[in-house]
């Protein structure tokens, strides 16, 4: 059967997107996980790769034209196979406003080739919300948390539900006014990318005959139909399916949490993992949580059960936070075997799926140079002496010294493109971040305009935005070169796997006191190791070696980076 595929949601503020590129063909056959096309958003060019195998039977523009998001892109099948009931809805919503919007015009039959886009909905009554693809990489959306219920009446702008995707928590905003009449999933549920999350529409609507007539669409009815329950709590429009939004966790998210007439901000999902802990939640009142106006999120109650965050309620007939970890962490003295299993996360899998995929296409190999550090510390001090305001550090020096190394050899800020070499003339490098699900790796755009002190600001934001989970798809996208610093957890030196598309990482481990010759002379020098990881489809041996002496060179001799 014929798959429609629609222009995806690549950003939270994206409303179309442009064909950059077109991979394939009309006509040519198309594998799982082959380049489509790249989309170029309102913030970035990303890469649309198939999750069907057939032929690509239709585009929807050609390479420049515009399409919004949720209309068709393009349409994969089987050879020869019709596909016109699929395009048919969008035909005829945008036939019904072209003659509203000129009555007196005969509008002709558009062409195959020359659809225009419509709406999603193919009545005026109500649409259809479906999951956002908010990363380059996201394959599915987690329902973290509903801000609306079946019933709630919706107005433009405000905010549906947060999505936990492969690298963050967004917030996604209704644009229609209406009434919430469908839930596609529950709180914790997963849906797939252009899969139904949600309808929104007039009161009358009859939603079974909505998802009855969308039946035949796998694309956007997969989920729905293994979920009985929300059909069930869906036949009558001003029923609330409380039970499918939120019993399935138990917990009562539509109602706030007050102690002493003071309400509390905090997220279902955070009562949820509060109440499993057996952490008394009233004790959280004076707790400032991480999430928007202090509203107190997962990570938060994650930091109590790890005792980072302590609340004191000695007096709760529930167990105070700060004796919990003692309580799930028990020494072991059966001398039975034991583990536990963790589900692994969306970021998890995109990590392992990504690393994978360059640790065993590109053939990696590594060069390793050390460098004296002690002119570079000596600079860095005199800086922050001087700015004290905003402190640099030696990760910002790198940073800046590795763009100017780029600058003087481009073969290094590369990436294969199966059928050619791109080498980059823009500069944007990757600055490996820890969070606690695992690595994110935020861009620092045109690295080599930026001043050390724009440069270690611009981290510095990407940091705490990691932490909180507000890094935006932009933040993450576009690199061409990245670094990986482990040297402040005491590694001295280590590989890094290549982070697509770029050609290579540079992995920089800790500065050491240790003995060194200058000038015939035994000294004692801050030594670093730097170990570059290069695909050799792209970087030679001497390219490498090259880069690296540049890199040094710069490192050991600050002042070269002001000239």
């Amino acid at each position: 059967m014929a798959e429609l595929i629609l222009m995806p949601r690549l950003s939270d503020t994206m409303t179309e997107g442009v064909i950059a590129n077109w991979y394939k063909n009309v006509g040519d056959v198309i594998k799982k996980g082959d380049l489509l096309a790249d989309i170029e958003t309102d913030k970035a060019t990303m890469e649309l790769e198939s999750y069907h195998n057939g032929v690509l039977l239709y585009q929807g523009a050609k390479i420049g034209g515009k399409i919004e998001v949720n209309q068709p892109l393009a349409v994969i099948g089987l050879a020869n196979e019709n596909f016109e009931s699929l395009l048919a809805p969008y035909k005829n919503a945008q036939a019904t406003t072209n003659n509203a919007l000129a009555p007196e015009k005969n509008i002709q039959p558009s062409k195959q080739q020359d659809i225009s886009p419509a709406p999603v909905a193919t009545d005026k009554n109500y649409e259809l919300i479906l999951m956002p693809r908010l990363s380059d990489t996201m394959t599915e959306g987690i329902i973290a948390n509903w801000y609306k219920k079946v019933g709630d009446v919706v107005k433009k702008g405000d905010i549906l539900a947060d999505i936990e995707t492969d690298k963050a928590t967004m917030e996604l905003e209704s644009y229609k006014n209406g009434v919430f009449l469908y839930q596609g999933a529950p709180q914790g549920g997963k849906i797939q990318v252009n899969e139904l999350l949600c309808i929104i529409g007039e009161a009358s609507v009859q939603v079974d005959e909505i998802l009855r007539s969308l039946s035949g669409n796998k694309q956007v009815l997969n989920n729905i139909t293994t979920n009985d329950e929300g059909k069930k709590n869906n036949t009558n429009n001003q029923s609330k399916n409380d039970a499918v939004a939120h019993d399935s966790v138990n917990v009562s998210a539509d109602k706030p949490v007050h102690v002493d007439n003071k309400r509390m901000f905090i997220s279902p999902l955070a009562k949820k993992m509060a109440r499993d802990n057996n952490l008394d939640i009233t004790s959280f009142l004076t707790l400032q949580g991480s999430g928007d106006h202090g509203r107190i999120i997962k990570a938060d109650i994650e930091n109590i059960i790890s005792r980072k965050i302590n609340t004191v309620d000695s007096q709760s007939d529930k167990l105070p936070a700060e004796s919990l970890a003692p309580q799930l962490i028990q020494e072991n003295k059966s001398r039975v075997e034991q583990y536990q299993e963790v589900p692994i996360s969306s970021m998890r899998k995109t990590i392992a799926k990504r690393l994978s995929n360059s640790k065993f296409t590109a053939p990696h190999f590594y060069l390793t140079i050390g460098v004296n550090m002690t002119a570079c510390l000596q600079a860095r001090q005199t800086i922050n002496q001087k700015y004290s305001s905003s402190k640099i550090s030696v990760n910002d020096i790198i940073v800046k010294a590795v763009a100017s190394a780029l600058i003087q050899h481009p073969k290094v800020n590369s990436s294969w493109q199966e059928e050619t070499i791109r080498i980059n003339e823009h500069i944007h490098i990757g600055v490996a971040l820890a969070v606690d699900e695992g690595l994110l790796v935020p861009v620092v755009k045109f690295a080599n305009t930026l001043s050390l002190q724009e440069i270690s600001t611009t981290v510095k934001d990407f940091s705490e935005k990691a932490k909180k989970k507000k890094l935006q798809p932009n933040d993450w996208s576009g690199n061409t070169f990245t670094i990986s610093n482990l040297g402040m957890y005491g590694i001295k030196e280590f590989t890094a796997i290549i982070n697509p598309p770029d050609a290579c990482i540079l992995a920089v481990g800790g500065i050491e006191k240790i003995p060194a010759v200058k000038d015939n002379q035994i000294i004692i020098a801050d030594m670093m190791n730097l170990t570059l990881s290069c695909d050799h489809r792209v970087v030679d041996g001497v390219i490498g070696s090259k880069f690296l002496n540049t890199l040094k060179e710069f490192l050991e001799n600050p002042l070269l980076l002001f000239i």
